[in-house]
């Protein structure tokens, strides 16, 4: 059986606060009283295997109808002590659990006066909290209290994120930055933070230690972060360079030396000069490193979260973070502090950021990218992301901290959507949040194409709700076609279409015209999913069963 799929970004709601609502009147007949049990969204279905139409976190909410045997003279009989039924129940059970359900509610009206027992006993043997559902208590209810939690506990969260922001932005002003950033994000986590040396030493730690092996677990996962180092470079040469970032940061990050971290450096730095080079031929002889690594990694160990975060693209430094809960915003705020502690420790102090500025200048005056491409790095070829939040919409401080988890610095925000240019060498890994499309490797004088590419890629993972996709690297029939006209014939042939019909179009035409699956994807009612279908045909006045019309209409909803 395939993975229940992974709950949304959304905080979840516990059980236990809509067990509270007395409104409902709900109450816990089975399964176990466990405060922990969240509920991430809520699902009517009468359907006897409900398992293809879930996602995983659902309070699924049934009135018996598919139970066998339940109508005329049967409709309130007791099944507790027929076999079949004990079967049926313990199957039925079984298959929500595997689907990743998180609650089950059985309404007591119109089919059954009570709960059948062998329901109950089923729910007790798989671990399924079951609720009783009043008849005075519809469905509906039940699933408004459960949005209107959820609402509530997302503003909690936003407003939790954004202080948390402030306060880190507050820190890193201070005389003492990344001590200080290092504290406030402890605090904001409940957790511990550590910031490690390009050795893997810790320099600078705060908040309470974890213990029962979790320390050293986040060694560990620093080290998986962590770009391999240029061959020849000692633990010695390391040291070098901290100490000499730390006193070219000056009294802004003067501490004590237990608590202080390096504050300019420059990945350059990080190669020893080949003989008889002077001082300012060394960056140029830095070879680069022979493998990337991923910009973040999370783990759980002895019942803490690990994560690790690299500072920016090919630093050495790595800031963890071991918390004993993980909030969903945790994430978003260990990125912003990444984010800060990249620009205290990182290449934007370094010869990195002047040859950045100076391709920007030379672009603007004309030159070409080919030309640009020497200043920004190694890399001969890039890949183009396109990436959408899956929230609000994105902000400086969200698209840095996207571009660090890519392992890239060159980011742009633009109409609601974030473009991150990121060596070819560098595979783009899901971040939670973002929906990411992400072009072929592309050389410099391709980069257009590419940015349509990406541009594509994020449309085809929009409308099938994955969070990453790759566009193909073998070029496709769309790319025949320049993007201007393509995009002038989208406009003009999904005119009279709202954008939520397109968007209800784009998503089933992505999955090959199933009413189910699409119902599920946009989290609406199948009913809804064919009304909106029919609404599309009339208005665009096409025949959504001809395979030519729907090639070009996919077409169409794959521009930008």
């Amino acid at each position: 059986m395939p993975e229940p799929s992974v709950a949304p970004p959304t905080p979840p709601v516990p059980l236990s606060a809509l067990l509270a609502r007395e409104d409902l009147a709900l109450r816990l007949i089975a399964g176990p009283a466990d405060r922990d049990t969240v509920i991430h969204w809520a699902h009517t279905s009468e359907m006897a295997d409900p398992y293809p139409y879930l996602l995983g976190g659902e309070l699924l909410l049934t009135a018996g109808v598919h139970v066998p045997d339940t109508a005329g003279t049967n409709a309130h009989a007791d099944y507790a002590d027929h076999a079949d039924h004990a079967d049926y129940f313990d199957g039925y059970v079984s298959r929500i659990v595997a689907a990743g359900g998180a609650a089950l509610g059985f309404g007591l009206a119109p089919v059954h006066d009570t709960v059948p027992r062998a329901l109950v006993a089923a729910c007790d043997a798989h671990g399924l909290p079951l609720l009783e559902v009043p008849p005075q208590t519809p469905f509906s209810a039940v699933a408004r209290a459960v949005w209107q939690l959820m609402a509530q506990a997302r503003l909690a969260e936003l407003r939790r994120v954004t202080e948390a922001q402030q306060r880190l932005a507050a820190a890193a002003a201070r005389p003492d930055p990344v001590p200080s950033v290092l504290r406030q994000l402890a605090r904001r986590l409940a957790g511990w933070a550590v910031l490690y040396g390009p050795d893997g030493t810790e320099l600078a730690t705060a908040g309470r230690e974890p213990g029962g092996g979790a320390r050293a677990g986040l060694a560990r996962l620093a080290r998986v972060v962590r770009p391999a180092r240029t061959p020849g470079t000692t633990t010695a040469t390391a040291a070098a360079e901290t100490a000499t970032a730390t006193t070219a940061a000056g009294a802004a990050t003067a501490s004590a030396p237990s608590a202080t971290a390096p504050a300019a450096t420059s990945p350059a730095a990080a190669s020893p000069a080949p003989a008889g080079a002077t001082p300012a031929a060394a960056p140029a002889a830095a070879p680069a490193a022979p493998s990337p690594a991923p910009s973040s990694a999370t783990d759980t160990v002895a019942g803490h979260h690990l994560a690790a975060y690299a500072l920016g693209a090919g630093a050495d430094f790595v800031l963890g973070v071991a918390a004993p809960r993980r909030e969903p915003g945790d994430h978003t705020i260990a990125s912003v502090a990444a984010v800060l502690l990249s620009l205290l420790t990182g290449e934007h102090h370094g010869g990195t950021g002047a040859a950045r500025s100076r391709a920007l200048v030379r672009l603007l005056l004309g030159a070409a990218p080919r030309e640009v491409a020497p200043l920004l790095g190694d890399a001969e070829r890039w890949r183009v992301v396109h990436a959408r939040p899956q929230t609000q919409p994105p902000d400086a401080l969200a698209a840095s901290a996207l571009g660090a988890a890519l392992g890239s610095a060159l980011v742009d925000v633009a109409d609601e959507v974030v473009r991150v240019l990121v060596p070819a060498d560098r595979e783009p890994a899901p971040q939670p949040g973002w929906t990411l499309g992400v072009s072929p490797p592309a050389a410099p004088a391709d980069w257009p194409a590419a940015d349509a590419q990406a541009a594509r890629a994020l449309a085809r993972a929009r409308a099938t709700r994955t969070a990453l996709v790759h566009h193909p690297a073998r070029p496709g029939l769309a790319d025949l076609v320049p993007p201007d006209a393509a995009e002038a014939h989208a406009r003009a042939l999904l005119a009279p279409l709202s954008p939520a019909l397109a968007e209800t179009l784009r998503t089933w035409l992505s999955l090959h015209g199933s009413w189910d699956r699409t119902a599920v994807a946009l989290g609406v009612h199948r009913n809804t999913v064919r009304q909106r279908i029919a609404r599309c045909a009339a208005l665009l006045g096409a025949d959504l069963d001809d395979p030519d019309v729907r090639m070009e209409l996919w077409f169409a909803l794959r521009q930008p």
